[in-house]
C-alpha cells in the first residue's frame, strides 16, 4: 500500500458508510484509518468492517489527525473530512502530480450559483497564498509531515497552522478535478453569514487572536 487516508470522525454514523463505500476498491493500495474522537452514535460499529484501522482519539481534528498519522504505514498521508469526497483516480493524481504536499480543489455540493462562486475564491485563495484549508484534503509526503512534528494541538485554525509551516518547505501541488465537500454548514448558517464568519476568523488569526478564543466564536 501507497497511501493512508486518515479520517477523523465524530458522530458521523448516519454518512459514515456513504464515504467509505466508494474506498473499498482501493483498498490494495489505500490503508483507511478512522479515528473516533468519541461518538455517542453508531459510527464505530458501522465503519469498522470498511477500515484497516480504527482507532480513538481525546476530540479535536489536530489530535485525531495526529493520532492517525502515528498509526499509519504508508510514505504518503491523506487528511480527509468524513464530508468531503474524493475524485474517481485520485491516488493516480497525488502519484502523478505531487512531490511533497499538496491539496484539491474543491466544489461545493448540493451547490448554487452563490457557492459556486464560493468554491472558486477558496480555490483561488489557495493557489495565490499556498494556505489550505482540510475541506481541500491535504496530501503530505509522511516523512515530510514527521519533520514538521505535524499538527499543532489546536481547537482550530489546524489546516492553517500546518499550511503557513509547509509552504516555508515548498508550495503545495494544485490537484484537479476537484473534490467535493459538504455545502450543510453554508446551507445551514446561510451563505453570506457563513462567508463573513470564516473570513473573520481568518483575518482575526492572522491578527493573532488565539485558536483558543475562535474556537469559542465558531462555535
Amino acid at each position: 500500500m501507497l497511501f493512508s487516508l486518515i479520517m477523523p470522525v465524530r458522530n458521523e454514523a448516519a454518512g459514515i458508510c456513504e464515504v467509505l463505500a466508494p474506498l473499498q476498491a482501493l483498498r490494495g493500495e489505500l490503508e483507511i484509518i478512522l479515528v473516533d474522537g468519541g461518538s455517542t452514535d453508531a459510527t464505530a460499529e458501522r465503519a469498522r468492517p470498511l477500515v484497516d484501522q480504527l482507532l480513538t482519539s481525546p476530540p479535536g481534528r489536530a489530535r485525531q489527525m495526529n493520532t492517525g498519522a502515528a498509526a499509519a504505514s504508508c510514505d504518503w498521508l491523506i487528511f480527509l473530512h468524513a464530508d468531503t469526497r474524493l475524485p474517481p483516480g485520485f491516488t493516480d493524481i497525488i502519484r502523478q502530480q505531487v512531490t511533497e504536499w499538496g491539496r484539491f480543489d474543491v466544489r461545493l455540493a448540493p451547490s448554487s450559483t452563490l457557492l459556486r462562486l464560493v468554491a472558486w475564491m477558496m480555490n483561488q485563495r489557495s493557489h495565490l497564498t499556498g494556505i489550505c484549508t482540510g475541506d481541500q484534503c491535504l496530501v503530505i509526503r509522511r516523512a515530510l509531515f514527521e519533520q514538521l512534528g505535524g499538527y499543532a494541538d489546536l481547537p482550530l485554525m489546524e489546516d492553517i497552522e500546518l499550511s503557513k509551516r509547509l509552504r516555508r518547505h515548498s508550495r503545495p501541488a494544485r490537484l484537479r478535478p476537484p473534490l467535493t465537500t459538504s455545502s450543510r454548514r453554508w446551507q445551514q448558517k446561510g451563505v453570506i453569514r457563513t462567508i463573513v464568519l470564516m473570513w473573520g476568523l481568518r483575518l482575526a488569526y492572522w491578527l493573532g487572536v488565539s485558536p483558543q478564543r475562535l474556537a469559542r466564536w465558531y462555535r
